[in-house]
């Protein structure tokens, strides 16, 4: 089976590397052989991944890259297939989270959110198929969020940007499957991660040991797993996705969630 996921020999080109599922998943990816190709608008934080990766015998390069600026995803995406002559793995894993009520939402917020969570994983899929086109195979994986299958307050901006990844998804995989390209997404549930620090830190980013309890606590009561999840089991996930095992699924949006929703 472990050959099955054996990626030796193939270009990962990942987006939010510096930290959390990005992180979680260039290690991951280049612990089964992936040359990794990491993005992250927090360059220092980039390398410290990149140093890791090396450090355990992988090969990756990392560079400063804004999602929101086109520009600068294709200078990722086009810079890795020139350098290593081929592109298998696109991951588009930057993201932010957003709370707010849609009666106090600003255009500036609406904007940078659409921007960053949205339009960002476009660019990555267009950058990537370019590429992934005339090589006649490819695998894409677009983070979606377990908050497009369950309304809540605040979440309204966060979720339709995410519901629209996943719709990208779907009908992107339409669109190049016959050219032998893979296209998934994955929507996590409660991740312990920077991402939902803001649930349990104070106004200095402190951790709160109150807080992250009554994080861990609600995540429990809300999954059938009893538990809330961590990166390692949504970059497991996106190993499967990627991995020879998962050579029939496409157009698909798959769920680490603990099972907190169980969508048909």
């Amino acid at each position: 089976m472990t050959d099955y996921f054996d990626l030796s020999g193939k270009v990962a080109v990942l987006t939010g590397v510096g930290s959390g599922i990005g992180k979680a998943t260039a290690l991951t990816l280049a612990g089964h052989g992936a040359t990794i190709v990491g993005g992250d608008i927090d360059e220092t934080a980039a390398k410290l991944t990149a140093e890791e990766i090396i450090a355990g015998g992988g090969t990756a390069s990392v560079q400063r890259t804004d999602v929101t600026r086109r520009d600068e995803i294709d200078a990722l995406v086009d810079g890795a297939a020139a350098q290593h002559g081929r592109l298998d793995i696109m991951g588009n894993i930057a993201g932010v989270p957003h709370n707010k009520l849609v009666a106090e939402c600003t255009d500036e917020e609406f904007e940078r959110i659409l921007a960053i969570n949205l339009k960002s994983v476009f660019y990555g899929c267009q950058a990537a198929i370019r590429h992934m086109i005339p090589q006649g195979s490819g695998n894409i994986v677009n983070i979606s969020s377990g908050a497009i299958d369950t309304p809540a307050p605040t979440l309204a901006c966060y979720a339709m940007t995410k519901a629209a990844v996943a719709q990208l998804t779907k009908t992107l995989a339409t669109e190049v499957g016959r050219q032998g390209i893979r296209v998934n997404a994955i929507a996590p549930g409660m991740i312990l991660t920077n991402f939902s620090r803001h649930n349990f830190v104070d106004e200095k980013g402190e951790i709160v040991q109150e807080k992250l309890d009554m994080y861990h606590k609600r995540a429990s009561a809300m999954a059938p797993l009893n538990r809330a999840g961590e990166a390692q089991d949504v970059a497991n996930s996106f190993l499967y996705l990627v991995s020879e095992i998962a050579s029939f699924v496409t157009g698909q949006i798959e769920r680490p969630n603990g099972g907190v929703a169980m969508p048909w």
